[in-house]
């Protein structure tokens, strides 16, 4: 029986259920006003799935969310039934909640931004102006562990899941983070101009990829490393922080 691995989804202030919301709405360009349930939650439930083939122990707050979000996607996809006008009018439409909770939550997050911001400038430390979620952070973009679970996904769709670790026996404890992360370092001094995400994940089976995934949390949580994306759906690339981060 494999056991579920004890890191949770908490990088570079990503901290829930909410940022992945704001971090697709962003991504699929959606109206915050105007959010489409069906699409929202499937694509909620595409990084729960994958959380899951990862064996990453998932906070219950994503799995509540998971499960309001399923229960609006039921509700509009039930047969409209004859209602009578004034009725509808004061129906509410159950996206109002969230869409209220989302733009709080954004301000809140923007909010955090800038006083870490003025808090940098008092220390005298250099520090990127907060960048509003839904301008984006410009051309070069610090990818977010959601970018990373995203690349994973595509790879997924490409590839098929990771094999289940019984087919070679290997035992996650026999493969401890720290090596993985010295030989994820190893690979990126080797490639000055970045490594693709998609290289460090040659290895196939399932205790590997989540042994790989969880050494590049670590170090991008320790600032030994950076994952940049430029723009979305485009490939992720690695390199050893302090580098210069143009590629060839």
């Amino acid at each position: 029986m494999s056991v579920k691995s004890e890191y949770h989804i908490k990088v570079e202030g990503f901290e829930g259920p909410m940022d992945l919301l704001l971090h697709l709405i962003q991504r699929l360009e959606i109206d915050i006003h105007d959010i489409p349930v069906a699409e929202i939650t499937d694509q909620y439930m595409e990084y729960i799935h994958t959380m899951n083939e990862l064996e990453l122990d998932i906070a219950s707050e994503y799995l509540v969310m998971a499960a309001t979000l399923l229960a609006m996607k039921s509700s509009t996809l039930l047969p409209e039934e004859p209602v009578d006008p004034e009725e509808l009018e004061s129906e509410e439409d159950p996206r109002e909640e969230l869409m209220e909770r989302l733009k709080e939550y954004r301000k809140f997050k923007y909010a955090a931004g800038q006083l870490k911001d003025r808090e940098a400038e008092d220390n005298e430390v250099y520090s990127r102006p907060p960048v509003s979620i839904e301008e984006g952070a410009g051309d070069d973009q610090q990818a977010t562990v959601f970018d990373m679970i995203e690349a994973l996904q595509r790879m997924f769709n490409k590839t098929g899941s990771p094999s289940p670790e019984v087919e070679t026996g290997v035992k996650r404890d026999e493969m401890p983070i720290k090596r993985t992360m010295d030989h994820i370092l190893q690979k990126i001094q080797q490639s000055p101009s970045g490594i693709t995400f998609e290289k460090l994940f040659s290895a196939r089976t399932r205790t590997e990829m989540v042994n790989t995934f969880l050494a590049l949390l670590e170090l991008v949580k320790d600032k030994q490393v950076l994952c940049r994306q430029d723009e979305h759906f485009e490939d992720l690339y690695i390199f050893k922080q302090g580098d210069n981060h143009g590629r060839e």
